[in-house]
């Protein structure tokens, strides 16, 4: 019933498992130099798998925050003309609730740097 499908997952793996074979066979053997990781000329000072600090997090919410916004309104500008009072009344519930968000932000300490 299902042969059609196990063959087709059975051709595939093959293959899959065939272009790792010759890859093995024809890479070339990387050299410690080569593969080290580089920041600037300086040897890197943390994990590459680091966690980020959490300050950082806020941040990223706020410039989500005007990255949807302008997401939205550039559509918009383009059919506003068309849709009327409509479409200005929504946009301003949008950008209202936006700025509730940048609010939050605000009092979340996101716009402080130090």
């Amino acid at each position: 019933m299902y042969s059609g499908a196990v063959g087709m997952a059975l051709v595939a793996s093959l293959f899959v498992a065939g272009l790792y074979t010759v890859h093995r066979l024809l890479a070339i053997a990387p050299q410690p130099v080569t593969v080290l990781p580089f920041q600037s000329g300086w040897r890197p000072e943390e994990h590459p798998l680091s966690r980020y600090h959490v300050r950082w997090y806020p941040a990223t919410l706020l410039f989500l925050a005007f990255d949807v916004e302008m997401l939205f309104m550039y559509p918009w500008a383009v059919v506003v003309a068309n849709l009327g009072a409509t479409a200005i009344v929504e946009m301003f519930l949008f950008l209202g609730a936006v700025f509730v968000a940048v609010l939050w932000a605000w009092r979340e300490g996101a716009l402080r740097w130090v």
